[in-house]
């Protein structure tokens, strides 16, 4: 089954958030909202459900009114393709450029590609595209300008990662950062954020099988004292069954926030 994990600028409207879950229909796996990231991940299956997800939020977020303290491009910011279960990367690829070639023809937002190449070149990261969109970097399709209210979409195809934040017991931003500079590594993108009062070392764990959430949650305590941890969407069941089932609930797991566990109660689409 092809997924598809869907990163959007909005996390605080509740009549939108339902807007955007009801356009996904049985296809919604996962909404978790927060609204001091002021952001929403939607982890939805197949490539229809990202499409209507992406036109009701290109409709009802103005990124001119956007506050929040997650770094964003675009109203719909984020949307990567995962290949699961018997689904090839090959396939996720394609949805990818699909996507891409939509989103830019019906919906006018320009889109970034990251990722490999169809050909299978190694491709931009998420983190160059952010740092490149519009200055060095032009579109890969749509308009050479973002959109007046939309911005800009990037747009992937990956392996399963993990997001994965670690609370820290001070509000000290400056803390956050440092100890997000210490733990980043090629399995761990971080960030150190200020979220409401409290401060928050925010991660990627994209290689969870060899830095899963309990060795990201160890890696922050080991430097500092911390408040608990928050798991942010789904999961895979390969990287719950590594960690002792005594630590889920200190690292806010459980048998049912994984990929396959959601897939199976998806309603069957007769």
């Amino acid at each position: 089954m092809l997924t598809c994990v869907v990163n959007l600028s909005e996390g605080r409207r509740a009549d939108v958030l339902a807007a955007l879950g009801a356009a996904a229909g049985p296809d919604l796996l996962d909404l978790h909202a927060d609204p001091h990231h002021h952001r929403s991940v939607l982890t939805l299956a197949g490539e229809a459900a990202p499409r209507a997800v992406a036109t009701v939020a290109v409709g009802a977020i103005d990124l001119r009114r956007h506050t929040g303290v997650h770094p964003r491009m675009g109203a719909v910011d984020v949307v990567p393709f995962v290949a699961t279960g018997t689904t090839t990367g090959e396939e996720a690829l394609a949805a990818r450029d699909r996507f891409i070639a939509w989103v830019a023809g019906e919906l006018r937002v320009p889109a970034f590609r990251y990722g490999a190449h169809p050909d299978g070149r190694a491709g931009s990261s998420l983190p160059e595209v952010r740092r490149t969109a519009h200055g060095s970097r032009r579109p890969d399709a749509g308009p050479a300008h973002p959109h007046p209210t939309a911005g800009a979409v990037a747009v992937g195809a990956r392996p399963p990662l993990v997001a994965y934040n670690v609370w820290l017991a001070e509000p000290d931003l400056a803390a956050a950062r440092r100890l997000a500079a210490s733990v980043r590594g090629p399995a761990v993108r971080a960030l150190g954020l200020a979220v409401g009062d409290r401060a928050q070392v925010s991660m990627n764990l994209v290689d969870p099988l060899t830095v899963g959430p309990a060795a990201a949650y160890d890696l922050v305590a080991a430097r500092a004292p911390v408040a608990g941890a928050e798991l942010v969407g789904l999961l895979p069941a390969a990287v719950l069954a590594a960690i002792p089932a005594a630590r889920w609930p200190e690292l806010d797991l459980a048998e049912d926030r994984t990929l396959e566990s959601r897939l199976a109660r998806r309603p069957a689409i007769s």
